[in-house]
């Protein structure tokens, strides 16, 4: 039996299952006024809503063998703080836990808790006079994995900036974040100093359906390592009672990926809890 069939996470069935929720549920779409503009804040990293997403990734022929699996269940939460009626504070919170198999020869599996990326944005509570949306503030690696192979054993630190376009259904921007370690909790644990660029571009419908392409490149500078995954997912804003929920569902293609990353595509699910102020 394949590592996705113990997991019970059989990528075609997943699609096709959520593709028919995303089908029966769209009949109970919200009211398309104030909704749209609450789909669009989806696709703003720093705008001033509550989300709480529950992200699956999917991720396969990872390592020189080509043999390894990984599948993960990351907690995001999405926080805004208004410091007053001009700025607000967004603290962004990604807890991954992973499940991964034959990663590398002899790996074997693993499943815990990954380590936790802290990001805080000082933002703007309206956009400037030519609609430009940003943010810019810190971010905070915190060793939390619960295995030596699904953590750095790093603590970390570094800058994180946001900047933003939203016009007529449109959203176009860049999201990015430099960690430096500064203290291991193991000796010899390999040191951290990374780069991630997030571009990304979506479009909302006047009916809540959000269409995204982005990529998360990663950079290591030190051991000179390239990921270039690519995202391209549809969400759909609907309600349960009087809850709003984002139900997603995307396609990855790893464009460029180390040795030792993963290749081919990959699979992604999420589902968003909303808590507009």
């Amino acid at each position: 039996m394949s590592f996705a069939s113990k997991m019970g996470l059989s990528r075609t069935g997943l699609i096709f299952a959520l593709l028919a929720g995303l089908n029966l549920i769209s009949g109970h779409a919200l009211a398309q006024s104030d909704d749209s503009d609450l789909a669009k804040k989806l696709s703003n990293p720093v705008a001033a809503l509550i989300s709480v997403p529950f992200q699956f990734n999917y991720d396969e022929r990872i390592g020189g063998l080509d043999k390894g699996e990984r599948a993960s269940v990351t907690l995001q939460p999405v926080i805004p703080i208004a410091l007053n009626p001009d700025w607000n504070v967004i603290s962004r919170t990604i807890i991954p836990s992973i499940t991964q198999t034959s990663i590398f020869q002899g790996a074997g599996t693993q499943t815990g808790l990954g380590d936790i990326l802290q990001s805080l944005f000082l933002s703007p509570s309206k956009p400037t006079s030519s609609g430009i949306i940003w943010g810019v503030g810190p971010a905070f690696l915190v060793p939390t994995g619960t295995n030596d192979l699904l953590s750095g054993r790093q603590w970390g630190a570094g800058p994180t900036a946001v900047v933003l376009q939203q016009s007529h259904g449109w959203t176009y921007g860049l999201l990015a974040n430099h960690i430096w370690s500064f203290a291991e909790t193991r000796s010899n644990a390999a040191s951290v100093n990374s780069s991630f660029v997030q571009p990304f571009v979506s479009y909302t419908t006047s009916d809540q359906w959000t269409y995204t392409l982005n990529s998360e490149t990663t950079y290591d500078w030190d051991r000179k390592k390239l990921s270039v995954p690519v995202n391209a997912i549809v969400s759909k804003l609907v309600k349960f009672g009087s809850q709003p929920v984002s139900l997603s569902l995307g396609l990855r293609y790893n464009a460029m990926s180390p040795n030792s990353g993963a290749k081919g595509f990959g699979a992604r699910a999420a589902v968003t809890f909303l808590f507009p102020t």
